[in-house]
């Protein structure tokens, strides 16, 4: 098999585009550029200045810092030291999360930044093999075996006057097999697990959703998504990296609170071609689009509300836009794009083509909001064990609703409950085989065997492929509702639903574990409304769902929670009821509302009014 690491797709950028920009970072009031062979040297520099100091080829270093060029420049100047990277999300606060994945990975360098070191600093004792820590951007004060990334790339500089050969043989024996990442997912049913993807899963990942899209050169692409995600390194860089593209990174704040009021002004200053997205980011952007539109007064709100209806009758679900009768009304929406969306468009950096959606299950009536307004959210399906890529829609062949087709080379099939393959169109667990299959989880065999069975990784999300071959995912396999009388369902349609179409429930949980009717637990979007009142409009808003309700006949009712708990607290990662992908931990939540839960399937729980509530 032809050798191709993530270096080896990397240089033949370099080699083809030397000269074209491909990073973009805000420094100071500016976004400066960096071109490919500039950012090129400046990583073997840096991987020359970890082999100074003594490091040898596998070792774990982990990239626990907010996006910059530093942090790209880090992974490929690791990978060319023939190190590992473990990167780890800046959202985890707990400290022991922290501990286990650094420690379970044997990590012996951090590269981190001054927004994070007390972080690490707090915890420093408690990390077994920690080594060195390196600072990506300047700190004032820095403690024993701390180092600043400008002083490494120096060190490397130095070392390779004397050493180059002998430093580039390092890059030369890495191979399909060597292990690039160990990236921890976000544990949505137990303690994370170090996912193995080597240098050919990120390659193979590379050349299989390009198999589907084609982006030109110079693209400029923001991500707004943490780095140390699949999703961003694939699609947010690696896919740029091998069209001659642009990485640009938003800026970061002193609060969390700050980088996303860096956000707007980021994308105005870079007007990027293409964005990364996930459901919670799309639906702010939204709500942030139809403030805007509230304070032009009630004339403007009317007039853009009409202007979204005639595009959605006229765009259906994309693949048969304009069919039928809905051309007649082409002229209509031509005027609306010309006359409204144009200009929330400008707001978007007024060059936007599309968003790429991550995480499967994304609201239709969202899809064609952004569809409506001529920037269309390209929804894709994947995860961290597929490197992440698995299908997409794109420009060329998109269905509203559907998570896409299947990239190529990739083998699919859905398999029933006894593991049998199902007829097209027919529901079933997702299992794939190919290349950007994972090597495995870390130090865990045990879990590795449960998950790839000769080969094919069984996702655990349940799905089905259309007449058209189109994906749809539909939610996690393993998380479904189950009745009394075994029927099953998946929850996250219902649950997306019911968020999307109110503005009192704020999260939801289903829950039906074999029992005679659903429940739920609910977050409500105010608090401090009167209890009563909070509980007779929560109780409207589940009614719309059953007989009589204007969404009635939407979902089967069995399925419609017939009382509920309301959260005492809204689900968060810091207490651990999402994780860090924005995902529902669904056994947290469970394990967090036994008691109350259970409390629901007696005569007195039965009411909405019922003491937990009151």
């Amino acid at each position: 098999m032809k050798k191709r690491t993530i270096l080896d797709l990397f240089e033949e950028s370099v080699n083809k585009y030397p000269n074209y920009t491909f990073l973009m970072e805000k420094i100071g009031d500016n976004y400066e550029t960096s071109t490919y062979s500039q950012v090129h040297l400046l990583a073997k520099q840096f991987g020359a200045g970890l082999c100074s100091l003594g490091i040898k080829p596998k070792s774990m270093i982990s990239i626990f810092s907010e996006g910059c060029n530093n942090w790209i420049i880090g992974e490929l100047g690791l990978f060319y030291a023939g190190c590992i990277n473990v990167p780890i999300s800046i959202k985890i606060e707990e400290p022991q999360d922290l501990i286990f994945r650094l420690n379970h990975a044997e990590v012996s360098i951090i590269i981190t930044s001054s927004r994070q070191i007390n972080k690490i600093r707090s915890i420093r004792d408690n990390l077994k093999y920690i080594e060195k820590i390196i600072i990506v951007d300047s700190l004032d004060e820095l403690q024993e075996g701390e180092y600043i990334f400008s002083n490494i790339i120096k060190l490397g500089n130095d070392y390779l006057k004397d050493n180059d050969s002998e430093f580039n043989q390092i890059a030369q024996s890495i191979d399909n097999q060597t292990i690039a990442t160990i990236t921890y997912t976000s544990g949505t049913t137990s303690d994370p697990k170090g996912v193995i993807l080597t240098h050919r899963n990120y390659t193979a990942n590379v050349e299989q959703s390009l198999s589907l899209m084609s982006i030109s050169p110079q693209k400029r692409m923001l991500i707004i998504l943490p780095l140390d995600h699949c999703f961003a390194h694939v699609v947010g860089f690696y896919i740029m990296i091998a069209t001659g593209s642009i990485v640009a990174t938003v800026q970061p704040g002193r609060s969390t609170l700050e980088t996303l009021k860096n956000i707007p002004i980021n994308i105005m200053e870079v007007k990027p071609n293409i964005l990364l997205s996930v459901p919670a980011l799309a639906k702010n952007f939204k709500k942030n689009i139809e403030t805007s539109i509230k304070k032009k007064g009630a004339l403007a709100e009317k007039m853009f509300n009409f202007a979204l209806k005639v595009s959605y009758y006229y765009n259906k679900e994309g693949w048969n836009r304009g069919s039928g009768l809905s051309f007649l009304v082409y002229p209509l929406v031509k005027i609306s794009d010309k006359l409204l969306f144009s200009k929330v468009k400008l707001a978007m950096g007024g060059q936007l083509e599309f968003f790429v959606g991550g995480g499967a299950l994304l609201d239709i009536e969202l899809q064609r909001f952004y569809y409506a307004l001529g920037i269309p959210m390209f929804q894709g399906y994947g995860l961290s064990e597929a490197t992440p890529v698995i299908s997409t829609n794109t420009p060329s062949k998109h269905k509203l609703g559907s998570s896409g087709i299947v990239v190529k080379p990739l083998e699919i099939k859905i398999l029933d409950s006894n593991g049998d393959p199902v007829k097209q169109g027919d529901k079933g667990e997702i299992v794939i085989r190919g290349e950007n299959v994972m090597a495995g989880y870390w130090k865990n065999t045990k879990a590795t065997e449960e998950t790839i069975k000769d080969g094919w990784l069984h996702t655990g999300d349940m799905g089905y492929i259309d007449q058209d071959d189109f994906l749809y995912v539909l939610g996690r396999f393993k998380s479904l509702l189950i009745s009394s009388d075994g029927e099953k369902f998946s929850p996250e349609g219902i649950e997306e639903m019911m968020v999307s179409k109110s503005t009192i429930i704020q999260q939801i949980m289903l829950y039906n574990n074999q029992c005679p009717y659903t429940t739920a637990v609910i977050t409500p979007s105010n608090y401090d409304k009167p209890r009563e009142d909070l509980i007779k409009e929560i109780e409207k808003e589940l009614l719309r769902y059953r007989k009589g309700g204007d969404l009635y006949g939407i979902f089967p009712e069995r399925w419609i929670p017939s009382t509920f708990i309301i959260s005492s607290e809204p689900f968060s990662e810091s207490n651990k009821m999402i994780n860090s992908t924005m995902k529902l931990v669904r056994s947290k939540v469970e394990e967090e509302y036994k008691e109350k839960l259970d409390y629901l399937y007696t005569s007195e729980g039965k009411s909405v009014f019922n003491k937990f509530n009151i």
